[in-house]
C-alpha cells in the first residue's frame, strides 16, 4: 500500500500580541501536551523541547491572555503538576477550531493554486 503524496500546502495560524506570538501550532501543541502529560517537562519532552524553552512558551502564554492558561502545583505527597485552567482549554479549544476553519478554507480555495505549480517533480 502506497502513502499518498505530502501536501503542498501549508497553512499555520499564529495570533500575535504586540511583538509576542500569543498562540500557534507550537504552543497549541504544548497546551495540548501538557493536559495529556499533566507536567510541564513531561509534555516537553514528548514533544522534543528543552525544560527551558517550554517554561518560557508557558510563561509566554499565561501573560498573553489575560489570566494563567496553565497552572502548576508543587511537589509532595500527590507529587504536583500542571494543568490546564479553564482560560487554558478556551484557549487551546478556539485555537483548533481556528485551524480547522482555515484547513477548510484552504481545502476549498487551493487547489486552483497548486495546479499551477505541475507535478512536485518539477521543483524539486
Amino acid at each position: 500500500m502506497t502513502s499518498a503524496p505530502p501536501s503542498r500546502l501549508k497553512i499555520k495560524a499564529q495570533v500575535c500580541l504586540e511583538d509576542r506570538i500569543a498562540i500557534g501550532p507550537g504552543k497549541a501543541d504544548l497546551l495540548a501536551a501538557v493536559e495529556r502529560e499533566g507536567s510541564i517537562a513531561a509534555a516537553g519532552r514528548s514533544l522534543g523541547i528543552s525544560y527551558r524553552r517550554t517554561r518560557d512558551m508557558i510563561d509566554t502564554l499565561n501573560q498573553c491572555w489575560g489570566a494563567a492558561v496553565v497552572i502548576t502545583e508543587k511537589g509532595g505527597k500527590s507529587g504536583g503538576g500542571s494543568r490546564l485552567t479553564d482560560r487554558g482549554h478556551e484557549v487551546l479549544d478556539a485555537y483548533r477550531a481556528l485551524e480547522q476553519a482555515l484547513q477548510q478554507t484552504a481545502d476549498r480555495h487551493a487547489p486552483a493554486l497548486l495546479d499551477l505549480l505541475g507535478p512536485a517533480e518539477q521543483h524539486d
